[in-house]
């Protein structure tokens, strides 16, 4: 999700202005990331409330029937953007949303509320600095993809090899890992914001679906860095 989805990078010119300003489609893009997370809280809040995250876990390998929704929601909306509608992609990322609610639901009974208010509050605060730094400093964010590919795929093989061998020593420093890659991410998908806007400024409808899926990138950026201090900072009931 944090390559350049978007395929090639249209050439030439723009044939017209764009609809909008850079500050008012950024402010569109963060309001879906928001849009976003407040599906997912009110999701995982019912869960927790009403008692329904108990049925879930009930339908056999439900964790795994989780997972592949999640992907299989991410990976159509990436492999077809240049088909799907505005509508389709914003309906595709509420459902993704959606369905990590179901996930966030386990955290409420996992962990006590008042450290993930905690937790929620420092995410915000990090993300938020990193976010200004993505969007007002001209640093040339792309030259640390590779590292960040790379902690990706170490975290990825991390937690795969988890599920077959203990490894709970070293999960401390694969989360310390994981608060600086998505610390970076963040700050890497916002400047990517002005990028899409000045290549598909020439196209409205492009540039609507590059706001969908950009704020997808700062949502998954959001959701894995409070998974990760949560799990260090977090207090797990008794």
């Amino acid at each position: 999700m944090n390559d350049d989805w978007m395929g090639m990078y249209p050439q030439g010119q723009s044939v017209h202005a764009p609809a909008i300003s850079l500050g008012a489609y950024t402010s569109r893009t963060f309001g879906w990331m928001f849009a976003g997370l407040l599906t997912t809280f009110l999701v995982a809040i019912s869960g927790y409330m009403t008692g329904w995250i108990a049925l879930v876990t009930f339908i056999p390998g439900w964790h795994y029937v989780l997972l592949f929704a999640e992907l299989g929601t991410v990976l159509y909306m990436t492999a077809r953007i240049q088909k799907i509608g505005v509508g389709t992609a914003r309906a595709l990322f509420f459902v993704y949303a959606a369905l990590n609610g179901i996930v966030f639901s386990l955290y409420f009974l996992l962990f006590d509320l008042a450290s993930m208010v905690l937790v929620f509050g420092a995410t915000a605060l990090f993300f938020g600095i990193m976010a200004a730094m993505g969007r007002f400093m001209n640093l040339d964010f792309s030259k640390f993809l590779p590292f960040m590919t790379a902690g990706l795929i170490f975290l990825a093989g991390f937690w795969l090899l988890s599920m077959f061998i203990n490894l709970s020593q070293f999960e401390m420093i694969a989360c310390t890992i994981g608060i600086f890659l998505f610390l970076g991410y963040t700050a890497y998908d916002t400047h990517k914001i002005k990028e899409y806007y000045a290549y598909y400024s020439h196209d409205d409808v492009m540039l609507s679906k590059a706001s969908i899926f950009s704020a997808l990138a700062l949502y998954l950026d959001f959701i894995n860095l409070f998974v990760y201090l949560l799990r260090i900072l977090g207090r797990k009931k008794n």
